[in-house]
């Protein structure tokens, strides 16, 4: 996703993507070897296995069919808009690393994913 900037424990990863899917408010996000299924209405995040995600190109091939039962333990949700960006925040488990998101917002409001 262009423009979007991703934050891990307030640095920018070395590797990381983010990918749209066929719903809105959900993001596939690649961080290093993870992939987190990540939905911004709901307030959830899942961790999806590598082996089911296929890269095709600039995208990559994933079926919602493989998401968990069990959303991730995400302390800390925090979701706002700031100008132009949609900001989502939150903590991977109890004491686990923090992982941010800023998304663009269209000029009408609605985010660019």
């Amino acid at each position: 996703m262009q423009f979007a900037i991703v934050k891990f424990n307030d640095e920018a990863p070395k590797s990381w993507n983010i990918y749209h899917t066929e719903k809105k408010g959900l993001l596939l996000v690649h961080l290093w070897k993870r992939y987190l299924l990540i939905d911004t209405k709901e307030q959830e995040a899942y961790e999806i296995d590598p082996q089911t995600v296929k890269p095709r190109g600039n995208d990559v091939e994933w079926s919602p069919a493989d998401k968990p039962d069990q959303p991730l333990e995400t302390p800390e949700w925090k979701t706002r808009d700031v100008g132009s960006m949609q900001l989502v925040r939150f903590r991977l488990g109890k004491d686990g690393h923090v992982l941010e998101l800023q998304i663009p917002i269209l000029i009408n409001g609605k985010p660019a994913y």
